[in-house]
């Protein structure tokens, strides 16, 4: 692969990712404070969530906890597809649960983001293409994602009642917003001729990763086999849980109301998507068929299982990555 000149700046950005001594202490325990404020914030959920879960039939909890932990397999498998190098399973299985656990910390993808980064930068991949490999998980899972939603909503047409969801009048605003945002990022770029030159090394960089990881067929299968998997565990999470607490909507359906929802909320900056998310998720079961009591207590109990119950190992994990210097 081609050497790629980069900008001034991001020669330096590897020693912003060495932690000194007397820091790594205190990130140590950052990841229990954020817990703990994040579950002050949201004690009403938890409490609601925790009740909803005491009717439930156990055996599909079960089934939604293994579709869970299955998901942080799925992310490492898709993580280890995005890079050229071996990666040292173990610690990327357990950096992927520590990511977790970042990621509804912090603004959504942010959290999980930057562990991954600094993983993958301990492991001795340079900092431009494990930059290229974020963004190449983070391109193949959302491609993925939709290609899934649009397979089912072809196969299952009438999975979402959408009438009424979109106000009247909406569509219009919503794609000027879109078409303004665009033209601004791309007045930034014409005008700013260091931040051009920074996108187009990164794009380079980029573009030559996905090739080296094309013509290996083991890392390109595990790149899309994972990116696949991740989003069709996830919503299979949430269609066990509805059949523990009898939504009256096919699991398919759920699916695919998980799906759309967590499209929707994509681009949301909230830590995890959470709030967004939850009522993304009972709107898009309601628009399935489902009653919105039923709705409601299915994603306050499905956000248990998949965000909260780990949320606190998760950052113990993600402590002792840090002491180890893991990441």
């Amino acid at each position: 692969m081609t050497a790629v000149r980069l900008p001034r700046a991001l020669p330096r950005l590897p020693r912003l990712l060495v932690l000194r001594p007397a820091v790594r202490p205190a990130l140590c325990l950052l990841p229990l404070a954020l817990v703990l404020v994040v579950a002050l914030r949201h004690r009403s959920v938890l409490a609601e969530g925790f009740g909803q879960l005491r009717s439930a039939e156990w055996p599909w909890l079960v089934a939604a906890a293994a579709a869970t932990c299955l998901t942080w397999v799925a992310a490492a498998v898709t993580r280890q597809g995005a890079v050229v190098e071996r990666l040292p399973a173990r610690r990327l299985l357990a950096t992927q649960f520590a990511a977790g656990a970042a990621n509804h910390l912090l603004p959504t993808g942010l959290g999980a983001g930057a562990v991954n980064l600094r993983f993958m930068t301990v492991c001795g991949v340079p900092l431009a293409r494990s930059s290229a490999a974020l963004a190449l998980y983070l391109l193949a899972e959302g491609v993925a994602r939709l290609a899934l939603l649009v397979g089912l909503l072809i196969a299952f047409p009438g999975a979402l009642r959408i009438d009424g969801l979109v106000p009247d009048g909406a569509v219009g605003p919503l794609l000027l917003g879109v078409a303004l945002a665009l033209c601004a990022a791309l007045a930034v770029l014409a005008l700013v001729r260091r931040l051009r030159a920074a996108l187009f090394s990164f794009l380079r960089t980029a573009f030559g990763e996905a090739r080296s990881v094309h013509t290996r067929p083991s890392r390109a299968l595990a790149l899309w086999g994972g990116s696949l998997a991740f989003p069709l565990l996830q919503a299979a999470g949430l269609a066990s849980v509805g059949r523990a607490l009898g939504l009256p909507v096919s699991p398919t359906h759920m699916m695919i109301a998980y799906l759309a929802a967590t499209i929707a909320v994509a681009l949301v900056p909230t830590p995890g998507g959470l709030g967004s998310v939850e009522a993304a998720l009972v709107v898009a079961l309601v628009a399935a068929g489902g009653p919105v009591a039923v709705a409601t207590a299915v994603v306050l109990a499905y956000r248990i299982i998949t965000v909260w119950v780990p949320l606190l190992p998760g950052a113990l994990t993600l402590g002792a990555l840090v002491r180890w210097k893991v990441i």
